[in-house]
């Protein structure tokens, strides 16, 4: 942290730090500082708690920075942003607002959430219930791929759509999926949709077969792989787990959908080409 800070003031910004005590938190913390006038905010932390902060900013005009200091950092990859926080905060002022839209997931019970890089239907959300704590503080994504053997035992809980029976629906802004892979590869967070893209069957054979391919860039042209875009999607069938950002959203019935206009994002001038 005390690097960080340093890179910003080399940097020219002074930043006045508020940490965070707990989960939802940041996005309080966020709304709270904006009142207080900053004309600026600079999230320092995973993707969940970028998804917070940015929780408390939609609809705003005030600026968000990432900084990456979570697990998989998603965001920071995909933006171009990298992993390296101390270089990611010297080269802060480089980079160019951009006003994006971001994602909302509505629970039937009218609880909403919004997301800025993933939705996850089915499989990833029951491998992040798994994950256990203590093992992701002290391995990182090895405890994912620890959680995520757990679920090849027994068949995958369905996700319902369409009449059809999958195992895993991702409905994502970003292409790279954990950090290691493109599972999305048409998505981006400029654009006004999501990029869908549905797994056929809840055998889990099936998803060895899936994971092989996205492992080399070609699981859309797989038999049981559809790719589409959509503003909305609709899970009106109960008993799906949903994540959004690598955290617990709730379950189905629930819809992601897209929400325009409605954050100012500090980005690297090479990714908003």
């Amino acid at each position: 942290m005390r690097k960080t800070i340093a890179a910003l003031k080399e940097a020219g910004i002074e930043p006045q730090p508020v940490p965070t005590t707990g989960p939802a938190t940041a996005a309080a913390i966020a709304r709270a500082s904006i009142a207080a006038g900053a004309d600026l905010i600079i999230g320092l932390g995973g993707d969940g708690t970028i998804n917070e902060i940015a929780a408390g900013m939609v609809g705003g005009a005030i600026p968000l920075a990432i900084l990456p200091g979570g697990t998989a950092n998603v965001l920071s990859i995909e933006t171009l942003i990298g992993t390296n926080t101390v270089k990611a905060a010297r080269l802060l002022p480089r980079r160019v607002p951009r006003r994006i839209a971001v994602g909302r997931f509505l629970a039937a019970s009218g609880e909403s959430r919004y997301f800025l890089a993933m939705a996850g239907i089915g499989l990833d959300a029951k491998v992040i219930q798994g994950v256990m704590p203590g093992l992701k503080k002290s391995t990182g994504k090895f405890a994912y791929w620890v959680a995520g053997i757990q679920q090849f035992v027994r068949p995958l809980d369905p996700v319902l759509l369409d009449g059809k029976r999958y195992g895993f629906v991702v409905a994502s802004r970003v292409r790279n999926y954990g950090g290691d892979l493109e599972l999305a590869r048409g998505a981006s967070l400029l654009s006004d949709d999501f990029e869908v893209v549905r797994f056929h069957g809840t055998n889990p054979l099936y998803y060895a077969f899936y994971m092989s391919g996205a492992i080399i860039r070609q699981h859309a042209r797989l038999p049981g792989v559809e790719v589409m875009r959509a503003a909305r999607i609709d899970f009106r069938e109960p008993g799906a787990l949903v994540q959004i950002d690598g955290e617990l959203a709730g379950e189905t019935p629930a819809s992601i959908e897209i929400v325009p206009d409605a954050l100012t994002l500090l980005l690297p001038p090479e990714f908003t080409r």
